[in-house]
């Protein structure tokens, strides 16, 4: 099937009519059936499906465990399906897509692999759900233990574990898993660039696609703002007790530390208890998410914001900095020369993936971006063109022809 045609089946899966933005929650139905679509596609392909112990699912082309013991362990390609909410369409989609199509390209020309070629989903990449990105690959890696993997939340009280069991996962298999990692040797992901370094690569003329150089450090913490409940209405100023002060001030400290260490930091997801209008708030819990080039300027930024309302951060999730793989990113760069030779450009990302919970668990590791004109991510108008969608699939199909 093309590019195109795939791309159109998947439009509609947990799309929002009103907003046009996704929510494609992990363990939800959507994520179920975005699940069958990928299974169907792949079976289709003559790929052998199978599960791993965080969720994620693999298609491959070969016996992996049978190369893996020759010295022949595979390469693997992929992304994710699963959205923020009002998401775009391209964020983590278009690897997956891109991945099948490209696939397909190649077996039409009468290639075949030299050793297995694996197509991964990985569940719960952007932890809309229960609050840890890249659940999935941290799984199996070791990077989320199990038990707290199991025992995490989501906004309504449901564990992680219960969601696995209602969506006909087996929550005692979660844990990190050495049988897959075995199997993957190299490990390629193409995402649709979140920022607008392609449109300006080059000059000023422009690249359709890019090679990943690096991850920045990031992380997610949690402010646990609390007062005391009363009536908006009777309740005199001086004497309340008011949490949602402590997250103005917060959501300032956050904004003008990110400016003074060169960093980035957001507040984006707020609770705040009990919710009613006429009531003063008891807890207002906020969600920050810091990141930036440097380690040391990212909790610079953090520590600043603990410091501006006097409570301690709970840290949900911490990334170091990802380096990719030098030797197999120069490798890529160069294949993907323009006409001229000048090697695709190479640039950072202030982005998390999948791809560098792998690299930090010493997996070879690369990306590739595909353009997005408008820069915006994680928005209903993120954007690539077709055009560029396409140049994306024949990029990574001649990645896949130089490295399997």
């Amino acid at each position: 099937m093309t590019f195109d045609g795939m791309w159109a089946e998947l439009d509609p899966i947990g799309r929002d009519r009103q907003t046009g933005g996704y929510r494609r929650f992990a363990w939800t139905a959507e994520d179920l059936a975005l699940r069958e679509w990928f299974t169907a596609q792949a079976e289709r392909a003559g790929l052998d499906v199978t599960t791993d112990r965080g969720g994620n699912i693999w298609a491959w082309w070969g016996d992996p465990d049978r190369a893996a013991k020759e010295g022949r362990a595979g390469l693997v390609i992929g992304s994710h399906l699963d959205s923020v909410p009002d998401g775009g369409a391209f964020d983590g989609p278009l690897g997956v897509v891109s991945s099948l199509a490209a696939l397909d390209a190649l077996r039409d020309k009468g290639w075949t692999p030299s050793r297995p070629l694996g197509i991964a989903v990985f569940s719960d990449e952007e932890g809309a759900r229960f609050g840890v990105a890249c659940g999935g690959s941290r799984i199996i890696t070791g990077a989320l233990a199990a038990d707290r993997a199991r025992g995490l939340k989501d906004a309504d009280g449901t564990t992680m574990a219960e969601a696995m069991s209602a969506a006909g996962f087996d929550p005692g298999q979660v844990g990190r898993d050495d049988e897959t990692l075995r199997r993957i040797g190299t490990f390629v992901e193409l995402h649709v660039e979140q920022g607008r370094a392609l449109v300006d690569a080059r000059d000023g003329r422009g690249a359709a696609v890019g090679v990943a150089s690096s991850i920045w450090p990031h992380g997610r913490w949690r402010l646990d703002l609390r007062g005391r409940a009363d009536h908006a209405g009777t309740t005199r100023l001086r004497d309340r007790q008011d949490p949602m002060l402590h997250l103005a001030t917060a959501i300032q400290a956050a904004r003008s530390a990110a400016e003074e260490h060169d960093a980035l930091a957001t507040i984006g997801k707020v609770r705040v208890e009990p919710n009613g209008v006429n009531a003063i708030p008891s807890a207002a819990i906020a969600w920050l998410d810091s990141r930036g080039p440097d380690e040391a300027d990212v909790r610079k930024v953090v520590r600043a914001v603990a410091e501006a309302v006097g409570v301690e951060p709970v840290e949900e999730s911490w990334t170091p900095a990802t380096d990719f793989d030098t030797d197999l990113r120069d490798r890529i760069a160069n294949l993907l020369a323009d006409p001229d030779g000048a090697p695709a450009p190479v640039l950072p990302t202030g982005a998390g993936h999948d791809a560098g919970i792998l690299s930090a668990a010493g997996v070879p590791t690369a990306m590739l971006f595909v353009r997005n004109l408008t820069g915006v991510s994680h928005s209903p108008v993120e954007h690539a063109e077709t055009d560029d969608c396409h140049r994306g699939v024949a990029a990574l199909a001649r990645v896949i022809e130089n490295l399997a």
